[in-house]
C-alpha cells in the first residue's frame, strides 16, 4: 500500500507546528504528505518547509482555494492509493495513521475508514465547549457515523467514485462527501483510537460565527431538514406556548416544562462534562457548568440564523447549478 496524508492550510503561522510535530511522531510514517496552501500571507509556508527534512512533504500553493478545492488538489496530486485526511488545526495521536490504515490490510478491505476527534481544551470555557458540542466515542453509532475530514482514510479510487469533495460548498463539504461514500460503500469501519485532538473555539463570539457558518452550509446543501425544523418548533412554538400556559393556566407549566426542556438539552453535555473536568478546580467546575446552557443556546441561535441564509443562497442558484441537486 502507498499512503498519502493530505491537508489544507491558510494563515496558520507557528500554530501549524502542532500538526507537523505530531506527524513526525507517527508510529507509521506515510509515503508522502501533500499540503495545499490557500494563499497564506503569513509565515505558514516557511514553517512547513522547515519540516521537509523530517517529513516527505509536498507543498502546493493555490491562492483562493476553499477547503474542498484544496483537498481535491491535494488528492489529485497524491501518489498514494490510500488517502488519509486531516486538518491544520489539530494534533494527531502517535498511532493515528497506523490505526486508520490497519483495516485496509484485511482480506476484505474497506473503501473508507472513519477516525475520530476529541476536544483538546486549554481553558475552562473550552472544556465546557467540548462537552456541549463534541460527541464522545460512546455516543457514536458506527453504522451511521459520518466522520470529519480531520480524521478519515479512504481509497483514492473511492474519492473519484464519489465525485470528489463538493467545491461549491465552503462548509459541511465533508458531510456531503461522507454521504456519497456511505451510499456507495455502506457503513464505515470505525477506529476510535485514530484520534485527532481538536481545540474548541476560544470564546462565545468565535463559536457563534462557527455554528452560523456550519448552519449556513447545511442550508446550502439541503442537510438535516428535520433537525432544523425541530429546533425552530422548540424555540418559536414550544417556548412561547409554555410561557402562555404558565401565565394563563398554572405556573406549574413553567416548572414541568422547564425541567423537561433542561433534561433534553443539557443532560448529555453535563454527562460529558463530568468525564472531562478532573483537572478543574471546584470553582472552575462551577464556571464550566454555568457555561453549558449559554453555549447550547448560543449555538442554537446561530444555527437558526444561518440556516435560512444558506437556503436563500441555494434557492437563488439551484436552477442554474446542477451540482446543488446532489441528492438526486
Amino acid at each position: 500500500m502507498t499512503i498519502s496524508i493530505i491537508c489544507t492550510v491558510l494563515n496558520e503561522g507557528e500554530a501549524i507546528r502542532k500538526l507537523l510535530d505530531s506527524l513526525v511522531a507517527q508510529t507509521h510514517q506515510p509515503d508522502e504528505i501533500v499540503i495545499v496552501d490557500g494563499g497564506s500571507t503569513d509565515n505558514t509556508v516557511t514553517v512547513i518547509k522547515q519540516y521537509q527534512s523530517h517529513l516527505p512533504i509536498e507543498i502546493i500553493i493555490a491562492p483562493g482555494a476553499n477547503i474542498s478545492r484544496g483537498r481535491n488538489i491535494a488528492i489529485e496530486a497524491a501518489q498514494g492509493s490510500i488517502i488519509a485526511s486531516t486538518d491544520a488545526g489539530v494534533r494527531l495521536s502517535p498511532e493515528w495513521l497506523a490505526r486508520l490504515i490497519a483495516p485496509f490490510q484485511a482480506d476484505h478491505a474497506p473503501a473508507v475508514v472513519a477516525g475520530f476527534f476529541v476536544p483538546d481544551p486549554q481553558s475552562t470555557f473550552e472544556v465546557a465547549m467540548g462537552a456541549t458540542v463534541l460527541p464522545t466515542a460512546s455516543d457514536i453509532d458506527p453504522d451511521s457515523f459520518l466522520p470529519s475530514s480531520r480524521s478519515i482514510a479512504f481509497l483514492k479510487s473511492a474519492w473519484q467514485e464519489a465525485g470528489q469533495y463538493p467545491e461549491w460548498l465552503d462548509f459541511c463539504e465533508d458531510l456531503i462527501f461522507d454521504l456519497r461514500l456511505h451510499d456507495l460503500h455502506g457503513p464505515f469501519p470505525f477506529e476510535p483510537q485514530a484520534v485527532a485532538y481538536f481545540r474548541p473555539r476560544r470564546n462565545l463570539s468565535a463559536f457563534f460565527k462557527q455554528y452560523y457558518q456550519y448552519s449556513r452550509g447545511d442550508g446550502k446543501a439541503d442537510l438535516w431538514r428535520k433537525r432544523h425544523a425541530i429546533r425552530y418548533v422548540t424555540y418559536l412554538v414550544g417556548g412561547p406556548l409554555l410561557l402562555w400556559l404558565g401565565a394563563r393556566q398554572s405556573p406549574w407549566w413553567w416548572g414541568v416544562g422547564g425541567l423537561l426542556g433542561a433534561i433534553g438539552m443539557f443532560v448529555t453535555p453535563y454527562r460529558r462534562l463530568t468525564s472531562m473536568w478532573a483537572e478543574l478546580s471546584p470553582v472552575e467546575k462551577v464556571k464550566a457548568m454555568a457555561w453549558v446552557p449559554v453555549i447550547r443556546i448560543t449555538g442554537d441561535m446561530a444555527k437558526m440564523i444561518g440556516y435560512p441564509v444558506g437556503w436563500k443562497w441555494r434557492l437563488e442558484r439551484i436552477d442554474e447549478q446542477s451540482e446543488l441537486r446532489w441528492r438526486e
